[in-house]
């Protein structure tokens, strides 16, 4: 089963807040820029913090450029969440044109 999907998939999936979307980056990467909406659980955090998420909602991870959320999307997967990759990452939703938070926040 194919679990990535598109920037703009996400965007319009969190626009109708039928998603969770988890941000996997390290502190740094996601003060410098991230989606609105997201949860920032670093990917080395994930495993303590697991019950801060839904798991009858699907969640979305993402990362700098989708191999970090790749893992932890697979983990999540394997423990029965419908677990999902935002494939291309930040790089590729800002390169789609959308948004990042705050205003003149970029990718790390």
């Amino acid at each position: 089963m194919d679990r990535d999907w598109t920037p703009r998939e996400v965007a319009e999936l969190l626009e109708r807040e039928d998603i969770q979307l988890v941000d996997v980056r390290e502190p740094a990467e996601w003060e410098a820029g991230r989606i609105a909406g997201a949860v920032h659980i670093p990917l080395g955090e994930l495993g303590q913090r697991a019950r801060a998420l839904d798991p009858a909602r699907p969640i979305v991870f993402y990362c700098r450029s989708g191999g970090r959320s790749a893992m932890a999307t697979e983990a999540f997967a394997s423990a029965g969440y419908d677990a999902r990759n935002m494939s291309g990452g930040m790089v590729q939703w800002h390169a789609s044109g959308l948004p990042i938070e705050p205003d003149g926040g970029y990718v790390a």
